[in-house]
């Protein structure tokens, strides 16, 4: 996954330590020694993630941490806190300051790296709603979301009732939330006996060893739960549990033997994260009824892509990396039209729109920006990775014809592109961008079509 990871600690040592493990994960680190340097280099450089030890010789971390979550400039920013004393006030202090999680010295590598991991996917997520949310919200296209004020619902799922039962009864002095005791049956099951949870909190063992994760997954793969969040309960000594966890998709852990003060608290923190996404999400999918959408393919249009690409390009600029974008189009897709009519060649952009889609990341933008032309932009993509995806865009659409209906036959595809880097410090317009792609397919359709080519002055 990668990121820039901000490391904060008054003992070079742990620090040096901590680079070379991170390094060897391909992560890019930077180092501060104190709390002041701390805040300015997050404040500067912005980092993906910032590791922050709660023992600093000027400002404590603490302290430090409440100061980067206050600044709008940086409070987005997951903070894992490190300690080498096990206090849980200070954890709990910690917590309410904002960090995202509290991490004891000497760190379990493994389980570390599994919780950056998490950490940085749902920031990612988020910025990417947040994105686009932006981009609807600039072109007058978004409607104001209520939000939704009434009590969370939080399911407890444990491997035997009484367990589930004595959660609720630790829990309900802390968090004002309606709870739901479930099996694994009836989490999976029918909705009409009660209302999808906001929060599922799963043990990780239910009838066998790591049932919980299985059902996670289950969870996850599901569209009705696919946006709850899930907090794992952890046994004790369960360090691969926690990381594979974290990788399944979990959104915390709670230890078993956690004061229920805490798991209330990380409880909290997911329903209130939730909920921020869903008026994200909610607002990017009022935008999108609102015309953003091709209506033959269901992607993007122009009116929204070249706004969206430009946030893209700004975005690059300030965290100082590279993205991509490609003009594809159908190679001689008039004589489609004319051979088979427009009925099949309507068919064949549908089916292009898909495949081009399951092939792309979320965070990708897609669009459908003329009759058979395309633009995909790819947010902090290196040159040779975004060079692979142009090439592995242009197989899946070649590779196999496209079925017409009511076995009409079959229609032979290939697509042609052109590809352009963008810089991390911009030296022109994100238009001057697209036409050197178009440039570039130009070159891709003179040489013979079906082909990637690269425009060399763009990287």
């Amino acid at each position: 996954m990668g990121g820039k990871i901000l490391i904060v600690d008054d003992v070079a040592t742990n620090r040096i330590v901590l680079k070379v493990k991170l390094a060897a994960a391909f992560y890019e680190t930077v180092q501060a020694s104190n709390g002041t340097e701390a805040l300015n280099f997050a404040r500067q450089l912005r980092p993906d993630l910032i590791l922050l030890d709660i023992e600093l010789p000027d400002i404590g971390g603490i302290e430090v941490c409440e100061q980067l979550k206050a600044d709008p400039v940086t409070r987005d920013i997951p903070i894992v806190m490190v300690t080498a004393f096990r206090d849980m006030t200070r954890k709990m202090q910690a917590l309410r300051a904002g960090a995202e999680d509290v991490v004891w010295k000497p760190l379990d590598e493994t389980v570390l790296l599994a919780r950056m991991r998490s950490l940085l996917r749902a920031r990612e997520t988020a910025q990417q709603l947040g994105l686009r949310d932006c981009t609807y919200r600039e072109l007058g296209f978004a409607e104001p979301v209520q939000a939704f004020t009434g009590h969370a619902v939080v399911a407890l799922v444990a491997g035997r009732p009484d367990i589930a039962l004595a959660w609720r009864r630790d829990l309900e002095p802390y968090l004002d939330a309606r709870f739901v005791i479930l099996d694994r049956e009836a989490a999976l099951g029918d909705r009409d006996r009660h209302p999808v949870p906001d929060v599922y909190v799963v043990a990780a063992d239910l009838a066998g060893h790591g049932d919980g994760l299985m059902l996670m997954s289950e969870l996850r793969s599901r569209t009705i739960s696919r946006y709850s969040s899930v907090c794992v309960m952890l046994p004790p000594e369960s360090r691969n549990t926690a990381a594979m966890a974290l990788d399944l998709g979990a959104n915390d852990l709670i230890e078993a033997t956690a004061d229920p003060e805490e798991t209330a608290h990380r409880i909290r923190t997911q329903i209130e994260r939730k909920r921020q996404s869903d008026l994200l999400r909610d607002s990017v999918a009022a935008g999108l009824r609102l015309a953003m959408t091709d209506p033959l393919t269901g992607l993007h249009n122009r009116r929204y892509a070249l706004p969206h690409l430009a946030r893209i390009a700004e975005r690059a600029e300030t965290a100082g990396r590279q993205f991509a974008v490609m003009v594809l189009d159908l190679d001689r897709f008039k004589s489609i039209n004319d051979t088979y009519g427009h009925a099949a060649g309507d068919a064949v952009l549908v089916e292009v729109a898909q495949r081009l889609k399951s092939n792309l990341r979320a965070v990708d933008l897609l669009a459908r920006i003329g009759g058979e032309e395309f633009l995909v932009a790819l947010p902090e993509t290196s040159p040779e990775a975004a060079q692979a995806t142009a090439e592995r865009l242009r197989r899946v659409i070649g590779e196999r014809p496209v079925p017409l209906a009511k076995g009409e036959g079959n229609v032979p595809v290939t697509l042609s592109i052109g590809l352009a880097i963008g810089p991390a410090k911009q030296r022109g317009s994100v238009d001057d961008l697209v036409n050197l792609a178009d440039r570039a397919l130009l070159g891709s359709k003179a040489e013979g079509r079906n082909l990637v080519t690269v425009c060399r002055t763009a990287a």
